[in-house]
């Protein structure tokens, strides 16, 4: 197994589409899987490189995880990115590969000084690597959040949450009401 950071990923694009495509139409419905293999085709189309990052976790010449991290804007100008979305292969769930994937990337941000990583997930799974539940009183969400207790916050350089609050943002593909 091999975790590494793509920073060329444009010949690739259409491989995490279809792994993003299957593990949430496997886990969530073919809708839902179509519906995120488009935001990942357009987070890696329309973002640009110098606000995205894409992890992957590489099985011989197979991607069977991946994570896309997008900068997040704010007043406050820290140093910020959103987790979203996370897929590991349905077949290669349950080895840990999510968490360690996850672990690679933050060890990777580090040392480009990223003070703090959110995300809008399942809290039980994401505080086995560091990310803890916040609200918005702590770092306002871009959206209205349709399942607040997902609202989550990872801080890299420190033990505190650095409060992000005010006007935040977000990658053009998910700016959209519907995934938040």
């Amino acid at each position: 197994m091999e975790y590494l950071e793509l920073t060329s990923y444009e010949a690739e694009i259409k491989n995490l589409e279809t792994l993003f495509q299957q593990t949430f139409g496997d886990a969530e419905g073919a809708a839902e899987g179509k519906n995120i293999g488009q935001l990942v085709h357009g987070l890696l189309t329309t973002t640009p490189k110098d606000e995205i990052r894409v992890f992957v976790a590489k099985n011989d010449e197979e991607f069977i995880g991946s994570i896309l991290l997008t900068k997040f804007g704010n007043e406050q100008n820290i140093n910020a990115y959103l987790l979203s979305p996370v897929a590991v292969s349905t077949k290669h769930q349950g080895k840990k590969i999510g968490q360690q994937l996850i672990n690679f990337a933050f060890s990777q941000l580090k040392v480009d000084g990223v003070e703090t990583v959110v995300s809008y997930g399942d809290p039980n799974f994401y505080s086995r690597v560091g990310f803890q539940q916040i609200t918005e009183e702590v770092i306002t969400s871009p959206h209205h959040l349709s399942f607040p207790i997902g609202w989550i916050a990872a801080p890299l350089q420190s033990d505190q949450i650095t409060p992000m609050v005010g006007k935040n943002t977000c990658a053009p593909a998910l700016d959209d009401p519907k995934f938040w």
